[in-house]
């Protein structure tokens, strides 16, 4: 068989189209998304932060599990919270850093309300 038209250009690149327009709808996502949505998660997360550090003085690796224990709990402290890492905050502490939590991550409209 003899090919006798110009036919290399059908074959010397390969069609990188469909990662093009993945690689698109990835970016896309991300900037519509992504970026806005972890903007209000700092900015919330900072309001709290702030609240519970206005009240009690704690490092800020405590104030992170305190932060993830609160979010695994819809805000507020389990018995065993209550009794083991966080025992020497008083009632008042606990109700201050509840309401923090609370007002910061749970009274909103945001995409972290959708994932809660």
């Amino acid at each position: 068989m003899a090919v006798e038209n110009e036919t290399i250009d059908y074959y010397r690149y390969f069609d990188a189209t469909p990662f093009a327009e993945f690689l698109f709808r990835c970016v896309l996502d991300t900037i519509e998304h992504d970026i806005p949505e972890e903007g209000d998660f700092l900015i919330r997360y900072d309001s709290f932060r702030m609240s519970v550090q206005s009240q009690v003085d704690m490092p800020d690796r405590t104030l992170n599990l305190l932060y993830r224990m609160l979010a695994r709990n819809k805000g507020y402290f389990s018995k065993q919270m209550r009794e083991r890492e966080f025992s020497l905050l008083t009632s008042e502490e606990i109700d201050h850093i509840e309401c923090s939590y609370k007002s910061a991550f749970l009274h909103s409209d945001s995409y972290l309300m959708r994932l809660l």
